[in-house]
């Protein structure tokens, strides 16, 4: 019921000049596409052979956006002009620096395998959640309601 609700809503409105009423949200496995890029450098310090892998997911991450993802196009385009996005990319790599120092001078370097998979998997959640929060931001900065 609320969904047809809602469809009614949708085709009562009228379309938007600027045609950003047909973006809707990139789906969660693009996200994880990109924890594991902001995952892959702790990765390929507990797997040397790793890079290929995570080169392949970059090249499959590069193909889907420009293939299946091509209509979002727009919502990419206004993620990326946005200096949030720039922010937030800036910040992981800060964050990563930041984390590796701290340890290092509190003595407790990241050498182990254990530290390693910790950390890309810090990194990988810290990738997805802030690159979702920028959607979801960038989404009622536009004025549409995601979908």
């Amino acid at each position: 019921m609320h969904a047809t609700l809602t469809r009614r809503q949708a085709a009562a409105e009228p379309a938007r000049p600027d045609g950003l009423d047909a973006i809707r949200p990139l789906p969660a496995w693009f996200f994880a596409f990109e924890g594991v890029l902001g995952a892959a450098y702790d990765i390929c310090h507990v797997w040397q052979s790793a890079w290929t892998v995570v080169v392949a997911v970059a090249a499959v991450n590069a193909v889907v956006g420009l293939t299946v993802l091509r209509r979002r196009i727009k919502l990419v385009k206004a993620m990326l002009r946005n200096g949030r996005t720039r922010l937030i990319a800036f910040g992981l790599i800060a964050l990563r620096a930041g984390v590796h120092l701290v340890l290092g001078a509190a003595g407790a370097d990241v050498t182990g395998t254990a530290a390693h998979l910790v950390l890309a998997a810090g990194m990988a959640a810290a990738t997805v959640g802030l690159l979702w929060f920028d959607q979801r931001v960038t989404f009622r900065a536009l004025g549409l309601a995601a979908r």
